[in-house]
């Protein structure tokens, strides 16, 4: 199946942005990031930043960008026969434009990877490629997906808090 990711969720004012690999199934289905009910990531970041994660999704979309959090992809596109990043044909990978991202978001000081695929397809495809960017911090983050639950939602949570401004 070829997959096609979301345009980003962002403010001009965003200082983190959280990454994925490219959205599975469900939430390609739903045209939402992370609908998944089994996936932690607007649980984690609800609690982390103090917003309602049963709340309608425009809601929580706004609650991200209240807290100058910005919500994107990886890769543009790629063939992907299931919703595991495992699963992803090598050859279709096309990343998403970082280069025009970062111009539009220049208060980006953090960069989350949720999930180690996420942050090795970010190091392989985008940041070799990215002229004159910004100066981050790299930090990757134990997924969120329900195929890490061997990971306790409390280790996770710890690692989740570095997406709360501590101005």
């Amino acid at each position: 199946m070829h997959c096609r990711s979301f345009p980003p969720i962002a403010s001009p004012g965003s200082w983190v942005l959280i990454l994925g690999t490219m959205p599975g199934k469900v939430s390609l289905r739903e045209q939402q990031y992370y609908a998944h009910p089994q996936n932690l990531f607007w649980r984690i970041t609800a609690e982390i930043l103090g917003f309602d994660a049963t709340s309608a999704y425009p809601l929580r979309v706004s609650s991200l960008k209240d807290h100058g959090v910005a919500l994107w992809d990886v890769l543009q596109s790629c063939t992907r026969e299931s919703s595991l990043d495992a699963d992803i044909v090598a050859h279709t990978i096309v990343p998403n434009d970082f280069g025009h991202f970062f111009t539009a978001c220049p208060d980006i000081r953090r960069v989350c990877f949720n999930g180690a695929k996420a942050a090795t397809l970010y190091a392989r495809h985008v940041k070799p490629f990215l002229q004159d960017a910004p100066t981050v911090e790299y930090v990757q983050l134990p997924s969120t997906s329900p195929a890490n639950a061997a990971i306790p939602r409390a280790d996770k949570l710890r690692a989740w808090s570095v997406i709360k401004h501590s101005a």
